[in-house]
């Protein structure tokens, strides 16, 4: 199992109740399958993480990115400008 550090920003964060959380994952975990764990656990953030921005220790990752041994992942809802 891989131990990952999940933090949650903005309308996430209030979406989750709670600003971060630590989780065992499988090694080989995908983004994705990641997106597809929280929306079980956290029925909130369903509509959320089809949008959502994440990084993988610091740097923005896709979904088919497969997360690191012990990686700190944040995830962000999507940013808009004017």
């Amino acid at each position: 199992m891989n131990k990952v550090k999940i933090l949650f920003f903005a309308t996430i964060k209030d979406r989750a109740g709670q600003k971060s959380l630590e989780l065992d994952i499988p090694s080989q975990t995908t983004v994705l399958a990641l997106k597809e764990k929280l929306g079980v656990e956290f029925p909130n953030l369903k509509d959320s993480l089809k949008s959502v921005l994440i990084s993988i220790n610091q740097e923005y990752s896709f979904d088919d990115a497969v997360i690191p041994q012990g990686a700190e992942i944040a995830l962000f809802p999507p940013v808009s400008g004017g």
